[in-house]
């Protein structure tokens, strides 16, 4: 979005064995509101009132002064695959018997309405007592939700209600299985990896880019693209003289420098052009700069950044306008593609017909629903349709969670929308463009965990963790490049550093590496070891878990060898994984394990031990086999195939 924002235990290789379940529930309050939980409430009420308390020494005090007022705790869209049950405690001060009902809340819109009084242990609101709430998610339509936005308690008989308390709040979690079954299929592939699916965003005021440290860095993940030159600035960038609208000092990175460490590095660039300030004409004399008199071969091209966004500059007469931004691309795409016709060239969008409906006065008819919309993607895209034009891919951006809201839990199960995501981007297309939609590409070029200020989590080990399924679940779609943002960005202190985030870095960073003291994230040992599952070029196969907190995805290189990438998003269980195969082919029995988790957090943390993704063998028993997964790690197994070992 914005340059800002661009701006314990280790177990080891042990296989399946007897381990100490937990559960991993979700607070979303006990003393103050927790993991992102907001107030959204149409009522009086006191988050820190200290008249009763369940646990602690605080409780929420809602009064109801009318009818039909509300207590609404509010979440930014979560999975609740993995969670059973919204459970509380209620307290009548001293009043018994209430009028109230319960409702979920899915995508911001309020689900089936319940009863309060049967879920209640002991049947009603009692004066001068605790008692247990045990509502099931499947009573409030909540059950294996992947839009899950929060709850409501609201006075249903049009009566005020005198004071009641509520307490420990949570999300009760599904008990973890005695095994976790994780399944491969080897006769099925999905699709065959693209290289831009392991990409980072470069920008230009990271200083340090074109430096050999770098480069070092970025072989060490062995990096496969790169997108430059840097998120909302490349809005005001003019790439002849590396400057940002009509300021005269350059910036730290220019594109030259750019191009020699993508070269160095074995980088496809992604190049935003300037859409907000700048001409078809200054895109196209770019296009000739890098491939016609540097040879530099930059094949991807995006116009402009987010151009749907008032936070993004553009000074067109019609600023954010879809419309004229369709007509724009049109001259874009023509004469960057007459300058070389190789060159393939993306629009940008937002995920929603009704996204961004910045003006009324361009409606577009979807052809399938006969329903009118002003979003900017329907009317970005018919009228490219109109004027005869078809861009090569569709960028799209997806930051999984909103400042002040982050959970830890809540991103981690964030991962499986990419698949709704990916699906409704395509069914705009087909709608739209009609059947000259199957030849555009859908590429996600921005991508982390909170769409801008962030807080310690982006630096924590979850991150890592997220990263990693991101990847994992976005290959398993249609989508044909994942661009992380970014290679470095700058340090924030004054977001959200609750406790309530796992991690120890006191700070939010975008980027994988510090720009203040080159410490190496997380995220940078997550790139490090999904290397060793795909870089590109391989088959994506069909896997399955039945367990939400230990995923599993798989790919098979050419030469016969199957990686499996397995993350456990448990804080605190070691789960032991039942990997089954199934279609043909069999395995050497001597597997290669790599791994990334707390004891590396922690050695960087304590500066005692490794940090670095750990490396050890195992071996396996047949072609199906068990393993225990470390809490919060990720772990890549390598199998070759039957009668070829493994490199020493």
């Amino acid at each position: 979005m914005s340059w800002l924002r661009r701006a314990t235990i280790g177990i080891g290789w042990a296989f399946c064995s007897a381990v100490a379940w937990a559960q991993g529930d979700l607070i979303v309050y006990g003393e103050a509101l927790q993991n992102g939980w907001q107030d959204w409430s149409w009522c009086t009420r006191d988050l820190a009132s200290t008249d009763y308390a369940h646990a602690g020494s605080r409780s929420v005090k809602v009064t109801m002064a009318a009818g039909w007022q509300g207590f609404y705790l509010s979440h930014g869209s979560m999975s609740t695959v993995g969670f059973t049950t919204l459970e509380f405690y209620v307290h009548g001060g001293t009043v018994s018997n209430r009028t109230l009902r319960v409702a979920g809340v899915l995508a911001g819109s309020a689900g089936p309405t319940v009863d309060l009084n049967p879920f209640i242990a002991g049947g009603s609101i009692a004066a001068g007592q605790w008692r247990r709430v045990s509502i099931p998610l499947s009573a409030l339509g909540a059950a294996g939700a992947s839009n899950f936005t929060g709850f409501w308690i609201q006075e249903s008989a049009g009566v005020s209600q005198p004071a009641f308390y509520l307490d420990d709040i949570v999300l009760k979690a599904t008990a973890p299985p005695s095994s976790v079954n994780l399944t491969v299929d080897l006769g099925h592939v999905l699709q065959i990896a693209d290289p831009r699916m392991f990409a980072l965003n470069g920008t230009m005021w990271d200083a340090q880019f074109n430096t050999a440290t770098t480069r070092s860095l970025l072989l060490g993940i062995q990096n496969r693209a790169l997108r430059i030159p840097g998120g909302s600035l490349s809005n005001e960038y003019h790439w002849a003289t590396n400057t940002t609208l009509d300021n005269t000092w350059t910036w730290a990175t220019d594109f030259n420098s750019f191009a020699s460490v993508a070269r160095d590095t074995g980088s496809q660039l992604m190049v935003t052009t300037n859409y907000g300030t700048g001409t078809p004409q200054e895109a196209a004399a770019w296009v000739h700069y890098a491939n016609v008199v540097r040879a530099y071969g930059v094949r991807f091209w995006e116009i402009g950044n987010e151009c749907y966004g008032q936070w993004e500059t553009d000074h067109r007469p019609r600023p954010h306008d879809p419309y004229s931004y369709a007509l724009a691309a049109r001259d874009y795409i023509q004469q960057m593609k007459a300058v070389d016709p190789s060159v393939k060239v993306g629009v940008v969008t937002p995920l929603g017909e009704e996204a961004y409906a910045n003006y009324t006065d361009h409606p577009a008819i979807n052809p399938r629903t006969l329903q009118v919309h002003n979003g900017w993607g329907p009317v970005m895209l018919s009228t490219l349709r109109s004027l005869g034009v078809t861009p090569d891919f569709l960028i799209y951006h997806k930051y999984h969670q909103e400042p002040g809201q982050e959970s830890d839990a809540g991103l981690l199960q964030s991962s499986t929308s990419w698949a709704d995501d990916i699906a409704s981007l395509r069914l705009m297309l087909d709608d739209y463009l009609g059947s000259i939609a199957a030849n555009v590409e859908i590429v996600c070029t921005e991508n982390n965990s909170v769409s801008h200020s962030p807080g310690k989590q982006t630096t924590s080990l979850v991150n890592g963790l997220f990263w990693a399924d991101s990847v994992g679940q976005a290959l398993k779609t249609e989508l044909r490049g994942l661009y992380w943002w970014d290679v470095r960005n700058s340090p924030h202190t004054g977001n959200n550093n609750s406790p309530s985030l796992y991690g120890w870095r006191g700070y939010g960073d975008y980027g994988i590496i510090s720009i203040s003291n080159g410490d190496l994230h997380p995220a940078y040992y997550s790139a490090k070891l999904v290397k060793e599952f795909a870089r590109g070029g391989e088959q994506v196969l069909a896997t399955t878990s039945d367990y939400a907190l230990l995923s599993i995805y798989a790919a098979r290189q050419p030469n016969g060898t199957t990686r499996l990438l397995i993350i456990n998003k448990s804080p605190t269980l070691g789960l032991p994984g039942n990997i089954v195969f199934s279609g043909p082919g069999t395995f050497s029995p001597a597997a290669t394990v790599h791994r990334y988790g707390i004891p590396q957090d922690e050695a960087a943390r304590t500066g005692i031990g490794s940090r670095d993704v750990s490396k050890a063998t195992a071996r396996t028993t047949g072609r199906n086999f068990s393993m225990l997964f470390p809490p919060y790690s990720m772990s890549v197994i390598v199998l070759p195939p039957k009668g070829v070992l493994p490199p020493p």
